[in-house]
C-alpha cells in the first residue's frame, strides 16, 4: 500500500495510509501516515467498534487536510488495551493451547466461507442488473 500511495501521489493524488506497523510504513516513505498502535490488521479501529473506527476516519480526514509536508506521521490517541502487556499476547501461538488454536482456525474458515458467500450474492446481484 506504501508503494502505491507514494505512486498515486505522484500522480497528483493525496494519500493517507493508516497502519499498525509503524517503522515499515515510515520505512517506505509514505507521504502522510496515520499510525494506530493496535495489532496488525486493525488499523481503521477495534473491531465491531464503530465509535473507534468514526474517530479514525475523522482523524485520517484531518491528517489529509493539514499535513505540514511529506513524511508526515500522526499517532491516534486511541489505545488497545490500557495494559500494554496485549502486545506479548496477542496472536502469540506460543501462549496458545491446541485447542484455542483449533478453535480460532475454525472460525478464521467460518469467516472466509461467511465472505465467499457474500461476494458470490454481490455478483449474482450484479449481474441480474
Amino acid at each position: 500500500m506504501s508503494l502505491i500511495a507514494r505512486h498515486l501521489e505522484a500522480n497528483g493524488i493525496p494519500t493517507v495510509i493508516l497502519g499498525c506497523a509503524k517503522d515499515l510504513v515510515e520505512f517506505c516513505g509514505v507521504p502522510r501516515f496515520l499510525f494506530s498502535d493496535f495489532p496488525l490488521g486493525n488499523a481503521a479501529g477495534k473491531p465491531h467498534d464503530v465509535a473507534s473506527q468514526a474517530f479514525t476516519m475523522e482523524l485520517a480526514l484531518k491528517v489529509l487536510e493539514t499535513a505540514c509536508g511529506p513524511r508526515t506521521t500522526v499517532q491516534s490517541p486511541l489505545r488497545w488495551s490500557d495494559n500494554p502487556d496485549w502486545k506479548l499476547d496477542f496472536s502469540n501461538i506460543d501462549q496458545l493451547s491446541a485447542e484455542e488454536i483449533a478453535r480460532r482456525r475454525a472460525e478464521f474458515d467460518a469467516n472466509k466461507e461467511i465472505a465467499k458467500q457474500q461476494r458470490a450474492d454481490v455478483g449474482l446481484a450484479k449481474s441480474s442488473e
